[in-house]
């Protein structure tokens, strides 16, 4: 195992990192050890797709618009 030491770290970031790590129910160390985890394995920090699949999985029942269509239909008017 290794350890990391991050200097400067902005105070936002580590009070965003810190109420999630609260919200998994994890020290702020183990969130940091999966967020690094996850990244390393994914190979990018965030996938908008993977994030925007996810959040249509949440409302199965609801009909998913293309917001391409949304935004045509808006320039029209």
């Amino acid at each position: 195992m290794a350890t990391i030491t991050i200097r400067n770290l902005d105070g936002e970031v580590v009070k965003q990192l810190k109420a999630r790590a609260e919200a998994n129910k994890r020290s702020l160390e183990a969130e940091l050890r999966d967020v690094l985890a996850t990244v390393a394995r994914e190979g990018r920090a965030f996938d908008l797709r993977a994030y925007a699949a996810r959040i249509a999985a949440m409302t199965p029942k609801r009909a998913q618009t293309d917001s391409g269509r949304l935004l045509k239909t808006d320039r029209r008017r």
